[in-house]
Parts: C-alpha cells; structure tokens; sequence
C-alpha cells in the first residue's frame, strides 16, 4: 500500500467554501487543530476567483431590507422547492459573514458615505448584492486566505489529483489520489471530511466554469454511497460571451445594463415587466431563449446566436469603476470595448443547484463527513438560484460546517486504516483506466458528451430528446471503455486525469438526465416543453440519486420543508 498521511480532517477543496470552513476550523480550536487542504488546481486557481458580481447580505434593515424580505425573495425565486428553515439560517447568518470580511481586510466597493456599497440583482427586491468591483470572489478567497495564514495548523496538498472516496463501515476511511507533479499514489486519512470540491458546469460544452470544475467531488461521493439531491435543476445564466461563454455578471445588469433583440427591443417587458432585466436567472434564460428561437437574435458563429447587453448609456466612468473586468473581457476576447458597443451574449451553463445531500449543518448520511459551498445541496436554492447567493452559501455553510467538525472532533472515532480490500479496488480501478485499448478518443468523447448535453439538456426540455440523450450517454460510456490513456509518464499526466474526469462527468450527466426525464414539470432552471406548468400536487419534493455498480441510478424523493410560505403562483 502507498505511504498514509494522516490528518485530524481533510478539506477537499481549496475555494471559498474550503477555505471559509479552514478558518473557522482553526480559530474554534485555537489553532489546536491538524488540517489538510487537498486541491487538484493551484491554491488560487479555484473556480470561487472566477465569482464576480456580489456576495448577497442584509445591511440596511434600517433602510428598507430586512432578513424576512431576503428570505422570501430566496423562496420564490426557488420556485419554492428550497427548505425554507435552510434559508431562514442562511439569510440570518449573511450579515456577519461580510462584516467578517470587511473585519479581515476584503477592499469592499464603498458608496458616497464611506459605507459597504450593494448594488441590484435579479429576482432580489432590495439591491443587497455586496461588492468588489466586479472581483468579488478573487477578493474573498485572497481575503480568507490571507486570514488562515494567522494559523500555522494547515498543510497544503495543491496539485492532488483525489481519484476516490473511499467509505468503509458507514464512515469515511481515506482519500486515494495521484500528485500530480510526481505521479505518486498517495493516501490520505482524517476524522472527518470536507467536501468543498464545487459543481458540475463542464457537463456543458457552452459554460462559465474553469476547465478543471469537473465535478469530481460529487461523482466520488456519489460512488461512495452519498446520494445526490436535485441534479436535474442546472442553472444557466443568461449572460455568457459568446462565443466562449465567459461570465458577464449579473452586476451589468444590476448597474442598469439593457438587454435587448435585433429589433433594438429591451424584450424583457414582454416577460417579467416590474422586473425587467433583473428578473431571476431562470426567467431570463428562458425568455433569451424564446427570443432567439423565434429570430429576434443576431446570427452567430457555430449556431451561437445571440442578443445583446448594452452598457453604452452607463458611460465610461461607472463601467472602469464598478465593472472594469467585464470590460478588460470584453476587449482581449471579442474585440470590442463595452464603453461604445453592445455585448454578444446568449444563456450559459453557470451553477449546479443540486448536489451532495445534506442536513441544515452540512452534515451527510456519512457521520464524519460534511459538505458545504456548491458540491453541497443543503437545499438553500431549491430549482433556481439568486444571483449573488452563491459566494454567500459558500461563506455561510463553510463557516457553519467549520463550526460543526470542531464541535464534533472531540467524539469522533481516530482516523482508521485503509483495508486491503478497498485498496486492492482502487488500485484494480486505476489499472482498469490505464490498461484500456480500443480506438475511441477520450477528448472526442467529451466533447461529444458535452454538445450533447447542450442539445438535449438545455434552458428547454422534452421527454423525447432527454431520453435521446439518456441512451447516448450511456452509449458514451460504453465507448470509453475502448479510449486509452496513451500516455504512460507519471508525471503531470493529464491525459490519465482526462480520463477519470471523462468518468466523473459521465455518471453526473446520468444522475442530472435521468431526473429530470424523471420530473415531468416544469420549476425554475428546469423547463420541460412537454409539460410546461409547475406541478406541486406531485413533484414538490426533493430528488434523491443513488449510485448502483454497473447499473442505473435509483431514484427516491424526499419532501421539501416549508414552514414560512406555502407555494403560490411565482410572477414577477
């Protein structure tokens, strides 16, 4: 067996939720506390720097906002599938997470007055989206980072290819991964577990998400016998630059950004008239989408057609101030300068509203493993996502389940070793992937993968082309057992982590396809053409996903908590 490293808990992970959990880790033991932060990517590098827009808090109760007015525009804009206990905790933790960061040193946009400046964002009925500029997440992971250096109680393992999660007897056992930069097999056993390892957006061939956000996190767990809640519910934002697919955030639009058609239309009226552009993702996405169906969009390269997002009337002086980046984007990637022309933009695969199932408290059914920012699915978002509650969820629940491991290491049995059985699988598995031999490519079949999902498993469905794409998957999986791993160095071997990535994606594209051919409603991010109403009589409840070697996954439901506000007709 490989050398072990041992560890009181690992963190799998190292963005905002990671490293939010790490501090608070540190600071509720003093520092008395061994800690591993486990990334495949540079410290830096996670997806969480790519976070742009805001972090959504309730600052001004005094002003016209209040906890219950952020919690009810949270419900509603779930399509009322969220757990409202979820949100009420959410929405009541918020506003000392900001005023942490401000304590911690984050460069927070200030107003006229010298105070936190929060700008409007979709579907919220106050603007509550706190910012940095329009690097607000580059800024709060430079921030906790900086804080957690205060602590000399954490190891850092960047460049950690983790290839399994391995659960023995009801508990977490070990993490088993390659290091990238000597191709060693290295196991790592802990305590606990954090599972901070972020979404699934690469599923989609047009995506806002790093290269690297492959979903591992929540195809390990899934395998190890977590079950994944609500992956059918994938959220896409409705502006992403064409044709890359680079995030415009939402903050263009909370400036007062326009959208409109080739018509010079702000179409937006036709669709959510009080709400206009800051009308929820879903909505939006939808209506971009029926705009450019029925030829109001400008023709685009590869079938990429598109509409445009105007900033041209907001003048140079607010664009270089508060969304200098989306400008800089703007110039080096389409050529053209925001100040004097339109964006090309078109509704872009952003976030994963499902996940890893969990309690209230980030817990999962594995007593010793948590799991906290977007591999979680605590429920706070339900069918569709606010903007700007995302980096928020991360701040909130990797402070909540910091709070909870520290709570909880004092009980929790030693970290136990890996057996030789479950290590002969891993190792039996990794022999698998390097000894396959056929004349199928692996990169083409992601590729393949990836169109498919944004043909069939789009803003729209239909039962027709989501079973299409039920069988193709699982086609393609078929077919990767006959694409090799030509290459044989142990070093950096990123063709070996194409290929476990390849799997990773696979078995989550089953879970979210399989769902939501499942679901036949429509609700918030997931919009079926043949049964286009929300129906609560029957699909008001939480889908559930667990995994079966060799066969498809079994899907049960769970009820959604509602305690506050019972579900109503969602207009806007």
């Amino acid at each position: 067996m490989a050398p072990s490293l041992t560890h009181d808990v690992l963190i799998l992970g190292a963005g905002l939720a990671g490293l939010r959990a790490a501090v608070e880790l540190s600071h509720r033991t003093q520092g008395r506390v061994d800690i591993g932060i486990v990334s495949k990517v540079q410290l830096m590098r996670a997806h969480s720097v790519c976070a742009e827009g805001g972090t959504a808090a309730v600052l001004h109760e005094d002003e016209g906002d209040s906890i219950e007015l952020h919690a009810w525009d949270s419900v509603k804009g779930s399509d009322f599938l969220a757990d409202q206990d979820v949100v009420w905790r959410f929405c009541r933790a918020m506003p000392r997470e900001i005023q942490l960061l401000d304590h911690w040193g984050i460069p927070w946009t200030r107003d006229a007055h010298g105070r936190i400046a929060q700008r409007p964002f979709g579907g919220h009925s106050y603007p509550r989206a706190t910012l940095a500029a329009d690097k607000t997440g580059f800024f709060e992971m430079q921030t906790l980072y900086d804080q957690l250096l205060r602590y000399k109680c954490f190891r850092r393992y960047d460049e950690l290819f983790v290839t399994d999660i391995v659960v023995e007897d009801g508990r977490f056992v070990a993490l088993v991964g390659v290091h990238a930069p000597s191709g060693e097999t290295v196991v790592m056993q802990a305590k606990a577990l954090l599972i901070a390892s972020g979404g699934a957006g690469t599923l989609y061939g047009f995506t806002t998400y790093s290269e690297t956000v492959t979903g591992d996190g929540l195809a390990m767990a899934y395998r190890a016998g977590l079950p994944l809640e609500d992956m059918e519910f994938l959220q896409f934002h409705p502006t992403g630059l064409v044709p890359s697919g680079i995030l415009m955030t939402e903050g263009c639009r909370g400036e007062g950004g326009y959208l409109k058609n080739n018509k010079g239309e702000r179409f937006m009226e036709r669709y959510a008239p009080s709400k206009m552009e800051l009308a929820p993702r879903d909505m939006v996405s939808r209506a971009e989408m029926t705009e450019i169906l029925e030829g109001r969009g400008f023709p685009g390269p590869e079938g990429k057609d598109y509409l445009h997002l105007d900033l041209t009337h907001l003048g140079a002086d607010r664009i270089n101030s508060r969304l200098p980046l989306i400008r800089e984007v703007c110039i080096k990637f389409v050529g053209l300068d925001p100040i004097e022309q339109p964006i090309p933009i078109r509704p872009v695969a952003h976030y994963s509203m499902g996940g890893i199932e969990t309690d209230i408290d980030g817990l999962t059914c594995v007593p010793n493993v948590w799991a906290a920012g977007e591999a979680a699915c605590v429920s706070l978002h339900g069918a569709n996502r606010l903007g700007s509650n995302s980096t928020a969820e991360c701040l909130a629940w990797g402070g909540i389940c910091g709070g909870e491991i520290a709570r909880a290491l004092p009980t929790l049995a030693p970290a136990a070793p890996l057996s030789d059985r479950a290590w002969a699988a891993c190792q039996a598995r990794m022999k698998s992937v390097l000894g396959r031999n056929g004349k199928e490519n692996l990169y083409d079949l992601r590729r393949e993968l990836r169109t498919l999902m944004d043909k069939h498993v789009g803003v729209f469905r239909t039962g027709e082309g989501l079973a299409t794409a039920l069988s193709e998957i699982r086609a393609i999986r078929a077919r990767a057992q006959h694409a090799p791993v030509a290459d044989k160095s142990p070093v950096y071997n990123s063709n070996l982590f194409q290929a476990l990535e390849l799997e990773n994606l696979i078995d989550l594209a089953e879970v979210t396809v399989a769902g939501a051919l499942t679901r036949e409603e429509s609700r918030g991010a997931h919009a079926r053409r043949d049964f286009s109403t929300r129906n609560d009589d029957v699909w008001l409840k939480h889908t559930l996903a667990r995994y079966v070697a060799g066969g498809a996954p079994v899907l049960d439901y769970k009820p959604v908590t509602i305690d506050t506000w019972k579900p109503v007709e969602r207009k806007y």
